[in-house]
């Protein structure tokens, strides 16, 4: 090897080591709250009646490509074909054949689930309610809430035609997020209005290029999404009249009835109506206290949406939406499974981290790995705490040995800086007598017990 190349090699190995754009590391701490957060949704998923399922990480492109509409094609990580692929070839063959991509991973975890469905139909009973809670990724640019691999918490009912999906879906929004303590807003449309719109502009062809362009309102304003209509080839006077549409205002009977009005001439519209009059109705009557509120510009970009469509934003933190979902009646049917309409709605974990975080909602336990830490003050002293520790961790209690006979003072300034809150001493003179010296961290007192006492003075 050349000296260049030597150094070269040198300088490679040397380099500082990251991760991909878009990815985090979590430490102990924050895995802990990550927990919390899952194992609070997962709870509250059960407590329904839906029972957990997992899928790959990876998916056949063909199961993926062309479910998530042109913007949601271009944001799909493609896999390369590896191992034997190229077995037989020459090198230049093998260099071609990698550019070759049959899988991707997974952009959500709807269409998964409903390749799943299809898959095993003969093993589900119908309505089939399921939960699934794993990671998706997407090439998007990294922003703040934005990232490029992040964890959804997915529940749907599918094989269910039944407005009742939808209520109880809204309860479980009230109930996830009452449990994490977030203030949030569901905002609630339906795309049969969305093409009952369309169709009033003239252009139910290009329904899709809408909603691509109002789901931005919020974003990048009227004036933005009517210069993207006119990108999009719809012309002046249709704009004019979905501009009153967006603007509608009073209680939500009243814009539901204004509604009724403009969409009159279009059959789809009218039903997507009536739709969100029963869901509304049956919020009412239910007295979920979740803030649900009609919002005309919500179209969620999804193709594979029919029905009602949700989104939910916290009310104290500026991020992007942090929980959304919707109806769709034939997501099956691309997988040779025809007419077996779902819902489902997906909770964004890591934004609801950000959101728990920057408002500070984390309980104080849930930040506290460990409960009870003991001193190890030498190979009888250490062996006694052992044994106790034993017991602690018998009795529920999370509990450490510091594993090194080091100075007190190094192991106290381990257990401040580890925010552990009690510490247990057992010197020559504790062992003697078969007693320790619990340490309360938090204010300073301690007391001398028996072994057998440690366990009660913690809890």
């Amino acid at each position: 090897m050349s000296i260049v190349n030597y150094q070269l090699s040198i300088k490679i190995m040397a380099q500082k080591p990251s991760i991909p754009k878009g990815t985090r590391d979590f430490s102990p701490l924050e895995t802990a709250r990550r927990s919390y957060i899952f194992d609070t949704i997962a709870e509250v998923f059960r407590n329904y009646g839906f029972a957990s399922i997992e899928t790959p990480s990876m998916e056949n492109l063909s199961t993926l490509m062309g479910k998530y509409g042109e913007e949601g094609d271009k944001l799909l990580f493609k896999i390369l074909n590896s191992g034997d692929f190229g077995s037989g070839l020459n090198d230049e063959e093998v260099r071609q054949a990698h550019r070759i991509c049959e899988k991707g991973l997974r952009y959500d975890l709807t269409v998964p689930f409903a390749r799943y469905v299809v898959q095993h139909q003969n093993e589900i009973t119908f309505p089939f309610k399921r939960y699934q809670i794993q990671p998706v990724w997407r090439a998007d640019r990294p922003q703040k809430g934005r990232y490029r691999e992040f964890y959804q918490c997915d529940v749907d009912i599918i094989g269910s035609r039944s407005l009742m999906n939808e209520v109880e879906l809204i309860s479980i929004v009230e109930r996830v997020f009452g449990k994490l303590g977030i203030n949030v807003t569901l905002k609630l449309n339906n795309r049969k209005v969305l093409y009952g719109i369309a169709e009033v502009m003239g252009h139910a062809d290009k329904m899709i290029d809408i909603t691509v362009a109002i789901d931005k309102l919020e974003k990048i304003g009227l004036d933005n999404v009517k210069a993207e209509l006119a990108e999009r080839g719809i012309d002046a006077e249709a704009v004019a009249k979905l501009e009153p549409i967006l603007s509608l205002s009073g209680t939500t009977t009243e814009k539901l009835a204004q509604l009724e009005t403009i969409l009159a001439a279009s059959e789809t519209g009218l039903k997507g109506v009536e739709e969100l009059r029963t869901v509304f109705s049956a919020v009412e009557a239910l007295g979920i206290e979740l803030e649900v509120e009609l919002d005309l510009s919500l179209a969620r970009g999804l193709n594979y949406y029919t029905g009602a469509i949700f989104e939910v934003k916290a009310k104290e933190f500026a991020i992007g939406s942090i929980c959304g979902g919707g109806r769709y009646d034939n997501l099956t049917g691309i997988f040779g499974m025809p007419d077996v309409s779902g819902v489902g709605i997906s909770f964004g974990a890591d934004r609801i981290y950000d959101v728990m975080v920057g408002l500070e909602l984390f309980p104080a336990d849930v930040t506290c790995l460990t409960k009870v830490l003991f001193i190890n003050l030498g190979e009888a002293e250490g062996l006694a705490s052992l044994r106790c520790a034993k017991a602690l961790r018998d009795a529920g209690i999370s509990t450490e040995v510091y594993p090194d006979s080091a100075k007190m003072k190094k192991q106290m300034e381990y257990a401040n800086r580890r925010q552990i809150p009690y510490v247990v001493i057992i010197g020559s003179n504790e062992l003697a007598e078969g007693k320790a010296t619990v340490k309360n961290m938090t204010n300073g007192e301690q007391v001398c017990v028996p072994f057998e006492e440690i366990a009660s003075v913690i809890k």
